[in-house]
């Protein structure tokens, strides 16, 4: 449904033994791999930031170029709404994800760090891609307008690499000092 580039499959291994020089080196715990996570969520706040990007680029050129009453729609208020909005919210998502990448690039990025980025990010995702369906009207519907496609990336772009919830919560114990996982 979207993404076409995620090759997903289901392996399964039973009864397997790995010799030591074949184990993946420096992964013994969840903790090993709570550090792919928190490069991973980062990586996924800079794809919503993406999405989000070619959604507003898509809505700005349409409703430029789409005229009703003899006007292009873009003149109206309430798309000009809609695209400040949408550019609104851009703007932070891009704002946020440039300095989480200066805190990676110094070794300061922490996990609480990336999933507020990944949960922010894929939020506003959502919210501009649905507004570039609504300044499309109808048509935002339709398929050759690009908009269905970033619906679907939206989508799954919001759920991997851990759901709005886990992260939430990643965050959430970082700010209260308490761990609501148990």
């Amino acid at each position: 449904m979207a993404l076409r580039i995620v090759q997903n499959g289901l392996i399964t291994l039973s009864d397997c033994i790995i010799q030591e020089k074949d184990r993946l080196q420096n992964a013994n715990s969840f903790k090993d791999t709570a550090k792919v996570l928190q490069a991973t969520r980062a990586g996924v706040a800079w794809m919503a930031v993406g999405c989000a990007r070619g959604a507003y680029e898509n809505a700005l050129a349409y409703t430029t170029k789409r005229e009703q009453f003899g006007k292009p729609i873009a003149s109206f208020q309430l798309i000009q709404n809609h695209l400040v909005e949408m550019l609104s919210n851009l703007t932070a998502m891009q704002t946020m994800v440039f300095r989480l990448s200066e805190l990676q690039d110094a070794g300061k990025l922490k996990d609480e760090h990336a999933s507020l980025a990944k949960v922010f990010c894929t939020m506003r995702t959502r919210d501009i891609v649905s507004r570039a369906r609504e300044v499309m009207g109808g048509n935002g519907i339709l398929l050759e307008h690009n908009v269905a496609r970033f619906l679907a990336d939206a989508e799954a772009i919001y759920s991997y690499e851990g759901t709005k919830e886990i992260n939430s919560l990643i965050v959430g114990r970082s700010i209260t000092g308490f761990s609501a996982f148990v």
